[in-house]
């Protein structure tokens, strides 16, 4: 049964994996391009604002329900589950509008900022900051 559940970690890690490495061709993200030229100098992209944020919700949707898994299946607590998506939920409710904000002022906020606020915004970065802390939380009590 621990082999089952490790293959199924790790499927879900792949999953995580999966998304971004098909995210050119699954989402609609204009911005992407413009950060992978690596110059702050680069023109900044034309884009449409309903189809950008439907896109960073549906990405931020796949990134939670994988990394609940990878934590449910990790942990087998779902009490520590649910406090890790609402975790997930507050940081990309405090990110999101930011990185929004960000575009709308074309980064005027500051280059690296608005690439940081993207990060946490279409990848699950606060994912490798729960896991540590639930494995501290688990051998403390």
């Amino acid at each position: 049964m621990k082999i089952l559940n490790w293959f199924l970690v790790a499927v879900a890690i792949l999953g995580l994996v999966g998304v971004r490495m098909v995210e050119g061709e699954l989402f609609y993200d204009p911005f992407q391009q413009y950060f992978h030229l690596a110059s702050k100098h680069a023109p900044f992209p034309d884009f449409n604002w309903l189809p950008l944020i439907l896109n960073y919700l549906f990405r931020f949707g796949l990134n939670l329900l994988l990394s609940a898994a990878v934590v449910f299946l990790i942990f087998k607590n779902k009490q520590w589950t649910l406090q890790a998506v609402v975790l997930m939920l507050i940081v990309f409710a405090i990110t999101f509008p930011i990185y929004l904000y960000c575009i709308q002022t074309q980064f005027e906020i500051g280059y690296l900022f608005s690439f940081y606020m993207r990060r946490f915004v279409i990848q699950p970065l606060i994912l490798l900051l729960i896991i540590p802390l639930f494995y501290y939380r688990k051998h403390v009590n």
